[in-house]
């Protein structure tokens, strides 16, 4: 059984300078089964970050569902949708999305402590040490780089070990040697775990180690390639 099915999936919305409609999504069929990683890849304003916030039940579709295990969460309301996405998804945002008033290792706590895990402290800890920012604990978004602050982002998404991990541009803010650290770690993931991983990506090394390559060129899906 897929862990993810899209149906028909489109997305629409009004432009208002020209009164017209917009169309970021159309007609979108595929599935992810459990443990498989997936590229979204295609040139950017293709619509692949509002796929992903879309797999995310950040937004609503105009037409089409999204099934995750066999549950189309756009008949969630929003309580019962953030439910499922702090049991199931991690997010790793473009923009990082970290609050501002809480240190980088709080940061990574804080969702591990709305589970109500015991340990948050030591696994934050750990999982920060992962991704090479165990100097880094007590400092807060505004002392941190663009690549600091993306490997905390990440480190906030891995703790709580998501059955999904969706991610933007995982490694677009990183150099080389950082962003393969990030890479292998994500794979690490996926094996330890079994996580899904979804990635919208630019990154070529990054894409090429996924199971499947899925492209987006205006708002389509084109020719789905794997390894």
């Amino acid at each position: 059984m897929p862990i993810v099915q899209v149906e028909g999936l489109s997305k629409q919305v009004a432009n208002v300078s020209d009164n017209d409609t917009l169309v970021l999504l159309q007609d979108i069929n595929f599935s992810v089964y459990p443990g498989e990683s997936i590229a979204l890849i295609g040139p950017s304003g293709s619509g692949k970050s509002t796929l992903l916030g879309l797999l995310a039940g950040l937004d609503d579709a105009s037409t089409g569902r999204i099934l995750i295990t066999g549950i189309n969460i756009f008949d969630l309301d929003e309580d019962a949708r953030a439910k499922l996405r702090g049991e199931m998804i991690g997010f790793v945002f473009q923009s990082f999305q970290l609050l501002s008033s809480l240190t980088a290792l709080e940061n990574v706590m804080m969702p591990l402590e709305i589970m109500g895990v015991n340990d948050a402290r030591n696994l934050a800890t750990r999982i920060l040490g992962r991704v090479g920012l165990e100097h880094r604990l007590q400092h807060y978004p505004k002392q941190l780089s663009g690549g600091e602050q993306q490997r905390v982002a990440i480190a906030r998404a891995f703790a709580p070990r998501p059955k999904i991990l969706l991610a933007d541009e995982p490694t677009g803010n990183l150099d080389r040697a950082t962003g393969k650290r990030i890479i292998d770690l994500l794979y690490e993931l996926n094996k330890e775990h079994g996580t899904t991983l979804v990635l919208v990506t630019h990154d070529e090394s990054l894409a090429e180690r996924c199971d499947r390559q899925l492209e987006l060129i205006d708002g389509k899906l084109g020719v789905e390639s794997s390894v």
